[in-house]
């Protein structure tokens, strides 16, 4: 090993440095300069502890003087070995520290964009991804968005459900959680699940400032809650003549959609294969379902008529015919049937609440065939005890709603039992 034989000078330093030639140059109290060429030049220390020799980097020699390269030496070596302090140990947890700190530190931007990467692909319909970008882009980002995820709080989160939004589309203007109630509960519930998604991969930590056990109580009672615009029952039929009296692949669709009780995105991505005209059954996968369930639709004489009549494409499993073999009619297909073309002043979506009016005021189909008509899910007790679909039950209950589209006579006539003469259909 060489032996130390004394302190350095600036210029000294200055003139091995510009040479470049490649050496070991020391300093005292184990610094010293090691010259590898005329790019890379480096302090370095070494110190003994528990016996065991020990070298330790300080820098480079083109950025810290010969100065500030004794200070570092007396600061983070010798200072720590007077307190019986590993260096070389304490910088290597230092910097783990350090990289644990920069690995959690996340905004809460970052957080959406990081979930909806991970977990967009869920949603079998792409409008419910955009709706969820959407909300959190438009409420949420411009307050927290910035703010690291893991100084998000309770203030915070009420600060974006109660920020003023203007008038617009039949809102009044006011605090978004009592102007918007619908919206600022989706919202809500879309920053817990971020800020969930944010514990779980080491983000932050603690309870979820956005949970509703934690928010609601403190925020004021909301607004009444708008829901989907339905159509009365009553009106259903005379809006099934009309409909059936228009041509077109989107008013078959909307049609069928009103005959099955269905959602929209079940309709518009319907294919051949899935459904059994012989059987009258329609089976419309998981992933096309809500609740991620398979889900068989009894279809009604009528309905399985409309299938037979509907027109075909070579090479297109579509059941409803769009723009080309490879994909169904657009999300907004319905919709221009029903509120441009029609004049309606309901929604799409809402003609499934029609159906239930339906069932539930005039008929005694028991609620659960009505509810699993609708594809809603179970309790966690009702699950466990039933397990069947009750298929067969709803298809008395979809015939039953199809002879009341086509002819709402008294129910003795449809063979729709009243509520006042109970008995099992």
């Amino acid at each position: 090993m060489a032996r130390e034989t004394g302190n350095l000078k600036n210029k000294q330093v200055e003139k091995l440095l510009r040479a470049g030639e490649p050496g070991k140059h020391y300093d005292g109290q184990g610094l010293r300069l090691e010259i590898k060429n005329n790019k890379a030049a480096n302090w370095v220390t070494r110190y003994q502890i528990d016996g065991v020799e020990r070298w330790m980097g300080l820098g480079s020699a083109r950025v810290f003087t010969l100065a500030e390269a004794r200070e570092r030496n007396r600061k983070l070596v010798r200072q720590k070995l007077a307190d019986g302090i590993d260096p070389l140990l304490t910088r290597r947890a230092d910097r783990a520290a350090s990289q644990a700190a920069a690995a959690k530190a996340m905004t809460f931007g970052e957080a959406c964009r990081r979930f909806l990467e991970q977990h967009g692909g869920k949603w079998g319909n792409p409008k419910h991804r955009q709706q969820w970008q959407s909300t959190l882009a438009v409420y949420a980002e411009p307050v927290i968005g910035q703010l690291g995820v893991a100084d998000i709080d309770t203030p915070l989160v009420l600060k974006v459900l109660e920020q003023p939004v203007a008038a617009e589309r039949g809102y009044a203007a006011g605090p978004l959680w009592q102007t918007r109630p619908e919206t600022a509960n989706r919202l809500r519930g879309r920053i817990e699940t971020v800020l969930d998604w944010a514990k779980a991969r080491g983000h932050r930590s603690g309870d979820n400032p956005a949970a509703w056990s934690v928010i609601g109580k403190v925020l004021p009672e909301r607004g009444v809650q708008q829901h989907h615009a339905a159509m009365p029952y009553a009106d259903v039929p005379a809006f099934m003549r009309e409909l059936r009296g228009r041509e077109g692949v989107a008013s078959r669709a909307l049609e069928f959609l009103v005959l099955t009780a269905a959602r929209s995105q079940e309709v518009l991505k319907a294919r051949w294969p899935e459904i059994d005209l012989e059987a009258g059954v329609w089976t419309v996968p998981a992933e096309r379902m809500k609740m991620r369930k398979e889900h068989r639709v009894p279809l009604s004489a009528e309905t399985v008529a409309l299938l037979r009549n509907l027109p075909t494409e070579a090479g297109n499993a579509f059941v409803f015919i769009g723009r080309s073999a490879v994909q169904p009619p657009g999300h907004s297909t319905l919709s221009a049937v029903l509120n441009k073309r029609m004049g309606c002043s309901v929604t799409v979506h809402g003609f499934r609440s029609a159906f239930r009016d339906w069932a539930g005021e005039t008929t005694a189909f028991p609620p659960d065939v009505c509810e699993a008509a609708l594809a809603h899910v179970k309790g966690k007790v009702e699950r466990a005890y039933q397990r069947g679909d009750l298929f067969d039950k709803r298809r008395k209950l979809m015939e039953a709603w199809s002879r009341y589209c086509a002819n709402p006579t008294p129910a003795k006539k449809t063979g729709v039992v009243p509520l006042r003469r109970a008995r099992q259909p």
